[in-house]
């Protein structure tokens, strides 16, 4: 086993490698003047089984396209088996026709990925888990509510409901719920256009009680602080948000900043922008173990279910 990581984000890979004990793969990545990558391996890896790390954030295209070509240099250079773990898959909003002429974007960069050569995906937390579907490959989908259920718990705050941000979100949120063992609501909301949301009404028992907003991601936050915002003049007592990719672009930052969130969660399949780290309204939990240890039975040919509960 050789584990190699692009340059999205270095610090989860270097916790990963900690965890199962290893060195990163030597490789060489950097930029022609022009702006094309170079890559190249350091180090021989036939028939070797190869992890390439490298999330969809930040300069999701760049990363992405430095993901194509490592996986096509490991297949020429016969590595056995090439797995893409991509902490944040990208563009995985785009999964549907929400409209004529559009494209399914999650599923060209499903087919970019096969194409360049993986024989297997690693991913957390899809938007939509049916991007599973979109491969020909095995693909394994983690979820990051142990992690962020733990650290709920480790509050101790009791009275709580954890609510989806909106109705496709409930599913997700009921079984981060159960893990609480905590009520569930609902806000209703409509977009009326991409990254803008309206909130209607909150569904459910949140007065005088302590909630988590749930959702797989932050993006601008606008769905997140309207909801915080419903959730205030519904009553709740303190507000907390729980979501496993910091996306935080445009905005957020600022939005968080100027509502009524106590503390949002996140963790580290994205690394957190510079002025999230300093706002210190935001904590980082590491999901390097879970990675870790689904990258050592994969390898194993052991089952990963269990990561999976």
């Amino acid at each position: 086993m050789k584990v190699f990581t692009g340059s999205s984000n270095p610090a989860l890979a270097q916790e990963i490698v900690d965890y199962l004990k290893i060195d990163l793969g030597r490789c060489v990545l950097k930029r022609f003047s022009d702006g094309e990558i170079r890559f190249y391996i350091d180090e021989n890896v036939r028939g070797e089984d190869v992890f390439i790390i490298q999330s969809g954030c930040s300069d999701a295209n760049s990363h992405l396209m430095e993901l194509f070509i490592m996986m096509d240099a490991f297949k020429r250079a016969s590595a056995g088996r090439i797995t893409a773990v991509i902490p944040y898959f990208a563009y995985a909003r785009q999964d549907w026709k929400d409209k004529p002429r559009v494209p399914i974007s999650a599923r060209l960069v499903a087919d970019l990925i096969q194409t360049a050569g993986a024989n297997r995906v690693l991913t957390m937390d899809l938007h939509s888990p049916q991007i599973q579907g979109f491969f020909d490959i095995p693909v394994d989908n983690l979820i990051a509510t142990p992690v962020l259920a733990n650290h709920i718990k480790s509050l101790k705050l009791g009275d709580v409901t954890v609510v989806s941000p909106d109705a496709g979100g409930v599913g997700r949120a009921r079984v981060f719920a159960k893990r609480l063992d905590a009520k569930l609501a609902i806000i209703d909301k409509r977009r009326p256009a991409p990254n803008v949301a309206e909130v209607l009404h909150v569904i459910g028992d949140v007065a005088g009680r302590n909630v988590v907003i749930y959702d797989d991601m932050v993006d601008t936050a606008g769905t997140l602080t309207l909801g915080a915002d419903a959730l205030e003049k519904e009553g709740a007592k303190r507000i907390f948000s729980a979501c496993t990719h910091p996306v935080l672009s445009g905005p957020a930052v600022d939005r968080v900043m100027a509502s009524k969130l106590e503390r949002v969660l996140v963790t580290n399949t994205i690394p957190l922008n510079d002025k999230a780290a300093a706002s210190g309204r935001f904590a980082v939990l590491s999901v390097a173990e879970l990675f870790g240890e689904a990258i050592r039975r994969i390898n194993e040919g052991s089952s990963v279910s269990s990561l999976f509960a």
